[in-house]
């Protein structure tokens, strides 16, 4: 009978030990196999085979043969000597020609095949050599420049080369082709000869891709540097606008106010758009009239009263006339913002948003796709009831600027001409650190090297400028004042004198900073440095030599900051 052990606690401890080492074993051996099949299936991994060693019986057969074996060409003169046939004068064995055979055979199944396709297959045939032809010129590297190219072989590589030799940049949507040349630009004759007249010889870069943007009743957001031809990039499309109504509907609708408002920060500037349009508006017959302040409200209404197709404005004389029933917007259609940057930076913001308030809300933009479509753009532009054309110009794109874009402006093209907000390229700029005692020795010693005139000198206070002409004049410079606190006839006799050169030294405040059209200015001396880097781009864009600034040292200091 099997009698059962008892075991010790220490004996079974041991057994239980062992018992668990064996089981730990078996399960990393169970692991390990499971492992290495999962790699011999999913990773590819195959056994390795054992080499089967070669049977000393098995023997490979050469193929090797000797070349003294063959006795072919001993056994037939045939294959010594080629037999020569004779081709009986045409060329061919039996004075038959296998190519002339093939040739018209084509030709034959050629005209069989020619009989049986129908008109129609004839011209999709036709259809596609002439794609096919397209497509092998296009393929085909033309290496010459696109100067000498006519307009129909411009390829896109070409127009993407030229926007980077005139350093154009654009956004928004399908953008047309910039001009290459006033010739080539497609405008009516009457404007093509006015502007030949006025004595534009060839179009700036902001021209050559705003105007054409214009020309398509597009909104237009320009980002260009001071004195790069902006007045003409808005002008332009709408001349060409204006010129194409009917004279009657010009004459009979006046009352109705003017077709286009142009908006300006300063009186200068305004004044110099007036001159501007002027000179088109005479040969082109187009009435301008200037709204500024400074002069009598009730004459510039009378003027408004006899009819006119664009009225040019500041802001706030425009906010009065329109408050004061001087003047209606019913048919206006083309709303051109100049120096926009400039009047959101004197605080124009308000009166700029009542002035395009008073705008009809019956002739905006929808804000859909079709707005980008050339076909159904350029039918609209040729009305007297088209659409609302917003063009806005700006030397700096501010946080501003693009607000006030969103909100009036729909889907605008923008065009950028060289890096907004950097000064001119064109310009040596020279930097003098002096001390504020040491400046005027400094000013005398620039100004008696031989500059010719016009001078401009940008001071930041009123009462400073008059103190420094004052100076001057004691030192036998010939100076003459502008800035905000002198009346408009004197504001207007400055800039005169300078034209005229009667004076040679203009002292100004940032008043003369923002599209003033001073030509031939040799020299901006920053007596007083800028207060913001927008501002010194504005002064330096009024020259395109030399600008030297004398800063000091503490100012310096925080600039750096």
């Amino acid at each position: 009978m099997f009698q059962p052990k008892f075991l010790t606690r220490e004996e079974r401890a041991a057994l239980a030990l062992q018992r668990r080492a064996e089981q730990a074993e078996e399960e990393t051996f169970d692991l390990n196999k499971l492992q290495e099949a999962v790699k011999v299936r999913y990773l590819g991994m195959q056994k390795e085979k054992k080499k089967r060693g070669r049977r000393l019986h098995e023997r490979k057969f050469v193929f090797d043969w000797d070349a003294s074996e063959d006795t072919s060409q001993d056994y037939n003169k045939l294959y010594q000597k080629r037999h020569e046939v004779q081709f009986f004068g045409r060329g061919a064995i039996a004075g038959i020609d296998v190519n002339a055979q093939k040739k018209s055979n084509n030709v034959f199944y050629q005209a069989i095949m020619e009989k049986r396709r129908t008109e129609e297959e004839k011209i999709m045939e036709k259809a596609r050599l002439e794609k096919e032809k397209m497509k092998e010129r296009k393929s085909a590297h033309d290496d010459r420049h696109w100067k000498m190219k006519p307009l129909e072989e411009m390829t896109e590589r070409d127009w993407r080369i030229f926007r980077e030799d005139f350093n154009i940049s654009i956004k928004g949507g399908r953008v047309p082709k910039p001009i290459r040349s006033w010739e080539e630009c497609g405008l009516p004759d009457e404007v093509y000869q006015a502007i030949q007249k006025v004595g534009y010889k060839e179009p700036t870069p902001i021209q050559r891709q705003a105007i054409t943007i214009g020309l398509q009743n597009r909104d237009v957001i320009g980002v260009a540097e001071t004195g790069s031809g902006k007045t003409a990039a808005f002008l332009i499309p709408l001349l060409v606008w204006i010129t194409g109504l009917p004279k009657l509907d010009r004459q009979e609708h006046y009352d109705q106010g003017p077709y286009a408002v142009i908006l300006a920060p300063t009186r200068e500037l305004a004044q110099q758009i007036e001159e501007e349009t002027n000179k088109f508006g005479e040969l082109l017959k187009i009435r301008t009239v200037s709204v500024i302040g400074g002069a009598s409200r009730e004459d510039q209404g009378m003027k408004l009263r006899m009819g006119v197709e664009v009225v040019i404005a500041t802001p706030g004389r425009l906010l009065d006339v329109l408050e004061n029933r001087y003047l209606l917007l019913n048919q206006c259609s083309y709303v051109i913002l100049d120096e926009a940057d400039r009047m959101l930076d004197m605080g124009f913001e308000p009166e700029v948003q009542k002035v395009l308030s008073y705008l009809p809300v019956s002739n905006q933009k929808p804000d859909t796709d079709d707005i980008e479509h050339e076909e159904a753009l350029m039918n609209n532009f040729a009305t007297r009831e088209k659409y609302r054309q917003t063009v806005m110009f700006t030397a700096t794109m501010s946080p501003a600027i693009e607000r006030l874009a969103r909100a009036y402006l729909r889907r605008p093209a923008i065009v950028h001409i060289g890096s907004a907000g950097r000064p001119t390229e064109r310009v040596e700029q020279v930097v003098y650190m002096i001390s504020e005692d040491k400046k005027k020795k400094k000013l005398v010693e620039v100004l008696e090297g031989h500059y010719e005139p016009p001078i401009i000198i940008f001071v930041n206070q009123k009462k400073g400028a008059d103190l420094l002409a004052k100076g001057l004049s004691k030192l036998n410079f010939n100076p003459v004042v502008l800035h905000g606190g002198k009346g408009q006839e004197t504001r207007e006799y400055a800039l005169q004198a300078l034209k005229d050169k009667t004076k040679d030294i203009l002292v100004a405040t940032d008043v003369a900073g923002r599209g003033i059209d001073i030509k031939d200015v040799s020299l901006v001396l920053n007596y007083d440095m800028a207060k913001s880097i927008e501002d010194y781009t504005h002064r330096i864009g009024r020259t395109e030599n030399i600008c030297s600034t004398l800063i000091d040292a503490t100012v310096a200091g925080s600039l750096a900051k």
